[in-house]
């Protein structure tokens, strides 16, 4: 039994006196004690594989703050490291892959996973749930098919996108299997973190926007409606949200997909967003994260605006518009907390 339900209300589109608080990479190198526990392990890669410290990373930012949710520990690209693409991270320059994928033979090589490959995140979850003890549910996630696909093609963070975008061109049907293998992996992937303890679900597209209209919705929407599909399948009850970051255009069609909620970015205005789907999602957002670097009053002033922008209707998650950074003051994330906690005693 959840004690704060209020993030599960919310995607159910009940009313509330104020919107649920959580915020993405809330647990992250802008808290010392995150810090701390990452030198400790010495490297991402190896907080995240050791489900003990994963679930102490999780729990961090609710012993510091009054959140109405916690989200598993992990990255995106669990998925392409199980399948041996050799990931590591350097540091200023994001994740890398020893072994990208570039050609069709490649991506025959590919095995698809079952949620078994990425026992360390399953133990993860069920860890962190047993010490959640119902304090607040716990967000699972996964990467978007296409944005995952970025990085095992690239073989690194880009700017251009130009060999995937090249094969996506050249070679279409190649790129379709590789997302329709991840698409399959993915699918167990979330399936298992269900299993294993998660209360509701997030798809994170981060790279959707650098897609031209026709191939957002061929290469990217429709691969994480099959998503939402196999996994409602199996899981009815699982509340899912898609993050399509700049993906503003596309709001009606991601709502479309049987989802329960959309995430938001702050170039999206909320009372339009609103109107644009209707009753039929919550929405989540969509605070631009580099507003807490201005300090605590700006950051209480904006939020403010944000919520007066939703208005007084159900269906509204607070939450960023993108993930912290790690020049973050921790005391523009208490005064941010702090005034929405303050919007419910006003209501």
């Amino acid at each position: 039994m959840i004690k704060n339900n209020r993030l599960l209300q919310a995607l159910d589109r009940k009313p509330l006196d104020r919107p649920p608080v959580w915020l993405m990479r809330q647990a992250g190198r802008y808290l010392p004690e995150y810090r701390k526990l990452r030198s400790q392990a010495g490297n991402f890669m190896a907080l995240c594989k050791n489900p003990e410290l994963a679930c102490e990373v999780t729990l961090q930012p609710l012993e510091r703050f009054e959140l109405d949710a916690a989200i598993i520990f992990s990255d995106i690209l669990t998925i392409p490291d199980a399948m041996g693409l050799g990931l590591f991270f350097v540091e200023n320059e994001g994740p890398q892959f020893e072994r990208p994928i570039r050609t069709e033979k490649d991506v025959d090589a590919l095995p698809v996973l079952e949620s078994g490959d990425l026992e360390y995140v399953m133990h993860a979850i069920t860890r962190t749930t047993a010490a959640l003890n119902g304090r607040v549910p716990l967000i699972g996630f996964s990467g978007s098919p296409w944005t995952v696909a970025t990085y095992m093609v690239e073989g690194h963070s880009t700017r251009h996108f130009a060999t995937i975008k090249k094969m996506l061109y050249a070679a279409p049907h190649v790129l379709h299997r590789l997302l329709d293998k991840l698409t399959q992996s993915t699918i167990a992937y979330l399936k298992g973190q269900v299993v294993a303890g998660a209360n509701a679900l997030m798809i994170f597209d981060t790279w959707g926007s650098v897609l031209s209209h026709p191939a957002y919705q061929q290469f990217s929407l429709e691969y994480m409606h099959k998503i939402v599909i196999a996994v409602r399948l199996a899981h009815p009850d699982i509340p899912i949200t898609l993050f399509t970051k700049g993906g503003g255009l596309w709001l009606e069609d991601m709502a479309a997909t049987g989802c329960q909620a959309l995430g938001l970015d702050w170039s999206v205005d909320l009372s339009q967003a609103r109107m644009r789907v209707g009753s039929t999602v919550a929405l989540q957002g969509n605070l631009d994260p580099l507003i807490l670097l201005a300090g605590p009053e700006a950051t209480a002033q904006e939020t403010k605006r944000l919520l007066a922008e939703f208005g007084h209707f159900p269906g509204h998650i607070f939450n960023l518009g993108h993930g912290l950074v790690p020049e973050t003051p921790i005391e523009s994330v208490l005064a941010l907390i702090e005034t929405i906690q303050s919007s419910g005693e006003q209501n």
